[in-house]
């Protein structure tokens, strides 16, 4: 066996978008969208000529201390369970993350959480599992509903619950319409994603970065964007990502208008629709919460996905391999407290200009 760094481009795309553990987020245009911040190296192991393993690593400059930190997002692409590939792959990784002079490197694979052989095999090689996240504290999303989407429409819909069933019909039959969109419709997309953010306290990412997404990743088949119209106004939207026969719900965004009429469910259903046509066989609704407590204020999100019928899935969540301890433990302690500032005052921030934007319209129509 040997690994080969950042070779045969087609052959790593190809590798990943074939295997069963490939994902959107091992790809090179992945790498691409993430360039700004993150440089990146991808490696394969090569078995007697066949390609048996690959991984994608970002690699991220830490502020100041002049280390860096790398991160295999849902990598590796491989069969965890076959230890000698496993250990191989790990092993020639860890000698290259000691190389971009890295405190740690971070995985967290595509992997249910019952899956005890691969814990302990990822423990043997010397990864630590991170403490257990019920919410949306990970890169990644811990937990996830996961649809088969391989039985005809009728069982599909016969399988969803009545409830959206019922708000999937209403949404046609008040003539909401969805319609694939294009990089014009962006800043569109991006408008309503603000308002879903304010309402729903989290904190949206610029423009640029979604018409980077679309530059990186539309042309080569991997992103979709689909948006419901109703009398005409946008009143949601979502982006799709697609590799190999699986597709992803990435981001969704909705109007504080016309929520009545039910086009999140009717978006969904088209969107599943298109991924069949596609000939994906798994539709992923990515990330709710663990704390299934209906007192959560998360429950909406997880009720709204549950009735589409997908599987719960919890992932094994992340796993680092701790290559300078002192530097990994200020790292921890120091970044939750930093995400937690940042969010708090973006999200003041933009609730302040929405509020001046406001009393401004106010004024003017006061003087009207």
């Amino acid at each position: 066996m040997r690994v080969i760094i950042n070779g045969d481009k087609d052959l790593y795309t190809k590798f990943v978008e074939n295997h069963p553990k490939g994902h959107i987020l091992q790809t090179l245009e992945w790498a691409a969208v993430k360039d700004d911040n993150w440089e990146h190296v991808y490696v394969m192991l090569e078995d007697q000529g066949n390609i048996k393993a690959s991984m994608l690593l970002l690699i991220r400059k830490l502020p100041i201390i002049g280390k860096n930190m790398i991160y295999s997002p849902r990598g590796p692409v491989c069969d965890m369970h076959d230890k000698t590939v496993l250990t191989f792959l790990i092993t020639e990784v860890k000698k290259l993350a000691k190389q971009y002079n890295a405190i740690m490197l971070k995985i967290d694979p595509d992997i249910k959480a019952d899956d005890s052989e691969v814990i302990k095999n990822l423990e043997d090689l010397g990864f630590m599992r991170n403490e257990e996240a019920l919410n949306f504290e990970g890169i990644q999303p811990r937990f996830v509903f996961r649809l088969d989407i391989r039985p005809d429409l009728d069982e599909l819909m016969a399988n969803f619950h009545s409830k959206t069933r019922y708000n999937i019909r209403l949404a046609e039959r008040k003539g909401v319409t969805v319609r694939m969109g294009t990089r014009q419709d962006l800043p569109a997309f991006h408008q309503i994603m603000e308002v879903t953010g304010l309402r729903d306290n989290f904190v949206v990412r610029p423009l640029s970065y979604f018409e980077k997404m679309y530059d990186c990743l539309y042309d080569k088949g991997y992103m979709e964007l689909a948006l419901a119209e109703y009398q005409g106004q946008i009143v949601s939207g979502i982006i799709c990502l697609f590799c190999g026969d699986k597709c992803w719900y990435l981001y969704g965004a909705s109007s504080n208008e016309h929520r009545n009429v039910m086009p999140n469910y009717l978006l969904q259903w088209e969107m599943i629709k298109r991924a069949k046509e596609r000939g994906c066989t798994m539709y992923d609704f990515r990330g709710v919460s663990g704390d299934i407590n209906p007192d959560n204020p998360l429950y909406g999100l997880y009720r709204f996905k549950k009735g589409f019928n997908g599987e719960f899935t919890e992932f094994i969540g992340e796993f680092d391999m701790v290559l300078s301890s002192m530097w990994y433990s200020i790292w921890q302690k120091a970044v939750p407290a930093f995400r937690k500032a940042r969010r708090k005052v973006t999200l003041m921030l933009k609730r302040s200009k929405e509020d001046m934007e406001k009393h401004e319209h106010d004024a003017v129509g006061g003087m009207e």
